[in-house]
């Protein structure tokens, strides 16, 4: 995990006081991992003063990250041999959370 500057720290204490949770995830150990319910993201630091959203946000399956897929027609989010469908209600909870987060990240405090 790469060291952070004060102002990325400030950032991750807004996040955390807007219900976001950071998290680590082994196999991105470059990114910073935030989750709000069962949606999580990866963060990577941009410049010494910011984060942007690494990859696509996804639902979360036994605490990993998913990803979603298309089979038979239907959307499902996938991670090794779980999965769930990508139903509108857990899609309108995910875009929920990426504007969420989109707008936390693009807040100046």
């Amino acid at each position: 995990m790469p060291e952070f500057s004060s102002a990325q720290l400030a950032i991750l204490s807004r996040l955390n006081s807007l219900g976001f949770v950071v998290v680590a995830f082994p196999m991105y150990a470059n990114y910073v991992g935030v989750r709000r319910g069962d949606c999580a993201a990866l963060l990577a630091p941009e410049s010494t003063s910011s984060f942007r959203i690494f990859g696509e946000p996804s639902w979360l399956l036994a605490g990993n990250l998913s990803v979603k897929i298309n089979d038979a027609g239907s959307q499902f989010f996938v991670w090794k041999k779980s999965r769930v469908e990508a139903t509108p209600d857990r899609l309108a909870i995910l875009a929920e959370f990426v504007r969420s987060l989109n707008s936390a990240l693009n807040t100046i405090p």
